[in-house]
């Protein structure tokens, strides 16, 4: 199950993503081996899009999850393009940006 729970901030998903040529580049912080999968937030501090997944950060399987979730929430097909190594991450979510950021939007919105 997909969700996004709202931490008291003034960021909305704009801050967190960038429009490019073909697709939307998104600053992702993942907390990897959690006890659920999801959007949960954004780190205010971070300016970025907070991610759990189940996934150990083992040969690319919580990397691999990442990107799995993104492109289910956006129809568009992910790739994490920096940070393979690192919890904070750039994902870029490729397709019209215009409709991605629609997506990414709504989530926020919830």
């Amino acid at each position: 199950m997909l969700r996004l729970i709202t931490y008291r901030s003034d960021m909305r998903i704009e801050d967190v993503i960038r429009a490019r040529d073909q697709g939307v580049e998104a600053d992702v912080l993942v907390s990897p081996r959690s006890g659920r999968s999801g959007v949960e937030g954004i780190d205010e501090w971070r300016s970025r899009l907070i991610m759990k997944v189940k996934s150990p950060p083992l040969d690319g399987k919580a990397n691999r999850e990442v990107e799995e979730i993104l492109s289910r929430m956006t129809d568009s097909k992910a790739e994490v393009i920096s940070g393979h190594t690192s919890r904070q991450k750039t994902v870029f979510l490729k397709g019209d940006p215009g409709t991605i950021i629609s997506k990414l939007r709504e989530l926020d919105e919830r």
